[in-house]
């Protein structure tokens, strides 16, 4: 039996923000696209199985640019990290990957991990060992004494101190480096907008990942953490709660993207104490979150690059939800196309993957959906996909 498959019939969502193509193909060849495009200009493959999928619209998996993959969306996630086994852990962290691919998203990005679980998931994907969606990940991020994300980073004061943490993520096989800009709502007695490590303690870390090649991302909510974070080179600014004209200014000049997490405050609000979410963390969401949709709108407006990330493990922040983050960046001014795009081609650059992965494009894996509307229609069909394809198989 050949390994080439046609689909064919369906509506096309490719990822790159062209206009939907209708009555669309697919030739799909081992795990990679060999060709797209519309019926009109399709000429027969020979020796390949055909999949009708009149109806049907297809697009990219989703991309998820901030995920805690052995986070557990409780009330309290910490409360459970502090006192598990790191044996559970591993545990719950290939549930969680099962649950991210079912639900459409094909790939994402671990934004803190506990005890370097998370590089052991990692392979274990690659190597086929565990089933789950294909993701990049950060080890330990790099948190002043004290600081935000404590609990399971890498503690590092001064500009060595943080060119060493970077250099120890690096060597544990991180492949994108996490710097803690600012306090955050899920540590405790840390206010969420004060500036943490310095611009000179992110840049040392910054440096040192730039020389291996790889990317930087930091925690930053605050406006003056994420000043010192962009002047730094930062290469993705995550949550960005407190941004003002400047800062936005200086993201737009240095192609610095935004992952904005915007279910992360949004659902510890919704649950609230009542569900186990500790007072501290209910109080610092309610006060943020209306500057965190305000911010949004002025990066979105001015032109900031864009890419999807839910925070996923926080409190009630489902392992397969990301169709509320692309819910809310539409509430707050995107079209579904743009929050699509964020969520494909977008967070596949910010990870750094674009050459292979976020649009359906001849050469690219073959990372798809197939849902039963038109996601541009009707948003809601990414809670209910039909089907997922990963690196060519059918997995759902």
């Amino acid at each position: 039996m050949s390994n080439k498959v046609v689909y064919k019939g369906f509506t096309l969502v490719d990822g790159t923000g062209a206009q939907e193509v209708n009555n669309a193909y697919l030739v799909v060849e081992g795990k990679k696209v060999v060709k797209v495009g519309s019926l009109d200009s399709y000429n027969e493959e020979e020796n390949s199985e055909v999949v009708d999928l009149s109806g049907k619209t297809v697009m990219p998996g989703l991309i998820n640019s901030h995920v805690h993959i052995v986070m557990e969306p409780v009330g309290d996630p910490n409360s459970i990290m502090l006192t598990e086994s790191p044996y559970k852990a591993v545990l719950r962290g290939s549930n969680n990957l099962k649950k991210h691919l079912y639900s459409g998203t094909t790939f994402f990005r671990d934004m803190g991990g506990y005890e370097y679980i998370d590089l052991v998931l990692r392979d274990a994907v690659k190597e086929g060992l565990i089933e789950g969606a294909e993701f990049v990940a950060s080890g330990k991020v790099v948190t002043m004494t004290g600081g935000h994300g404590w609990v399971m980073g890498r503690e590092a004061d001064g500009p060595e101190e943080t060119r060493k943490a970077a250099r120890e993520q690096l060597k544990a096989g991180a492949d994108v480096i996490k710097i803690m800009a600012t306090g955050g709502v899920m540590t405790k007695g840390v206010e969420p907008g004060s500036p943490q490590l310095s611009m000179e303690e992110i840049k040392a870390a910054v440096d040192e990942a730039h020389k291996a090649g790889k990317l930087t991302a930091t925690h930053a909510q605050g406006t003056t953490g994420i000043k010192n974070a962009v002047m730094a080179g930062i290469d993705s600014v995550e949550h960005g709660i407190f941004l003002d004209d400047e800062v936005i200014q200086m993201m737009v000049d240095r192609g610095t993207y935004l992952v904005p997490t915007l279910v992360a405050p949004y659902f510890i609000v919704k649950y609230g104490v009542e569900n186990g979410v500790p007072q501290y963390a209910v109080d610092k969401s309610k006060y943020v979150m209306k500057y965190h949709n305000e911010s949004f709108r002025k990066a979105h407006k001015a032109g900031v690059k864009i890419a999807m990330g839910t925070d996923s493990g926080t409190p009630f922040n489902q392992h397969d939800g990301a169709p509320w983050e692309l819910k809310l960046m539409v509430e707050n001014g995107m079209t579904p196309m743009e929050a699509i795009v964020a969520s494909t081609k977008n967070s596949a650059e910010c990870l750094g993957i674009l050459n292979d992965y976020g649009t359906l494009e001849a050469g690219k894996f073959a990372d798809f959906i197939v849902l039963d509307e038109n996601p541009l229609e009707n948003l809601d069909t990414l809670f209910n996909v039909e089907s997922v394809y990963k690196l060519g198989k059918k997995v759902k």
